[in-house]
């Protein structure tokens, strides 16, 4: 059999930590679950460790005092070693009882990262009472769609499930609650295959209360959006940028133009200076987007050169 590590990432999740470690030992009793405790002000950690050991599951529970969900979740990745890993939050929201569903796949050899879509059965938008978090969610999956032509429908579900392969290939580089987006990002842009299996949802219960903040994550929205244009399709980007600035550029320079076509002179000099800078910076962007694109696909080689032989 292959060996299961269940990864929960909790900070200050007192409240449900128990009842979340006791329902996934039922669900898949011969898995290993592992704690990681985010930086908790609260009893997070000795009500993990007491579960653990009146239940007699295996795992342990990990500190992990640098705070956010990608720093929790990085640290897992590197002390657990296993043949399968599962990343699951610890605050009830996620269906213990379809864990099994999502695991077969990836034992199967079918696909490399499994998702628990939230969105397809209702649940997420019956249950969630913010909602700048569905815009935001739905504005990132519709860039993420059409920049890489897939139709995927959650991004941001912390319900998945990975083969080996994917974990010890997966460079962790973000800190907080972008994580999801980034590991789809590099699934998508690494051709994993990608399958996502439609799941209940359930707001978290009463006396629980959400990470979230309105204000901070829809600021990292903004920041995951500038950053997969300019981090997965430069040429995009910054082709883009070079066009902006090169047709700003000629639109100052029409009144140059005339100058000297009528006159063989030039009057309004100012704009003749700002038309040429424009220019300038749209040769500059084209340039950086010729070279990036470059490092990126360089890059893209590398990686599948080291899934080939690892």
């Amino acid at each position: 059999m292959k060996s299961i590590a269940i990864i929960m990432p909790a900070y200050n999740e007192a409240v449900t930590i128990s009842k979340v470690i006791r329902e996934f030992h039922l669900a898949v009793p011969a898995a290993s679950i592992y704690v990681v405790d985010n930086n908790s002000s609260d009893s997070t950690y000795e009500l993990a460790l007491q579960t653990l050991k009146e239940v007699g599951i295996s795992g342990r529970v990990i500190r992990e005092p640098r705070q956010g969900k990608g720093n929790a979740v990085r640290r897992a990745f590197l002390e657990v070693d296993a043949d399968i890993y599962v990343m699951v939050d610890a605050d009830l929201t996620y269906p213990a009882l379809r864990l099994q569903d999502l695991i077969d796949p990836v034992a199967n050899g079918d696909a490399d990262m499994v998702v628990g879509d939230r969105h397809s059965l209702g649940g997420y938008k019956q249950e969630n009472k913010r909602h700048f978090h569905s815009f935001g969610n739905a504005l990132v999956t519709t860039l993420v769609n059409r920049l890489f032509k897939a139709r995927l429908v959650d991004i941001m579900s912390g319900y998945r499930v990975f083969s080996r392969k994917f974990v010890k290939n997966y460079a962790i580089l973000v800190e907080g609650f972008e994580i999801e987006t980034d590991i789809t990002l590099h699934s998508l842009d690494k051709r994993y295959r990608i399958k996502e299996i439609p799941i209940e949802y359930q707001d978290r219960p009463e006396g629980s209360v959400s990470k979230l903040n309105t204000f901070s994550d829809g600021a990292k929205v903004l920041s995951t959006i500038f950053q997969i244009l300019c981090y997965y399709r430069p040429l995009f980007f910054f082709g883009m940028i070079s066009i902006f600035f090169g047709v700003l550029g000629f639109i100052a320079a029409i009144p140059v133009f005339d100058d000297w076509v009528t006159h063989r002179y030039i009057y309004h000099v100012p704009l003749a200076i700002l038309a040429a800078s424009l220019e300038l910076i749209a040769a500059l962007s084209l340039s950086v987007s010729l070279v990036l694109n470059s490092i990126t696909r360089q890059y893209r080689m590398l990686c599948e050169r080291d899934l080939l032989n690892s």
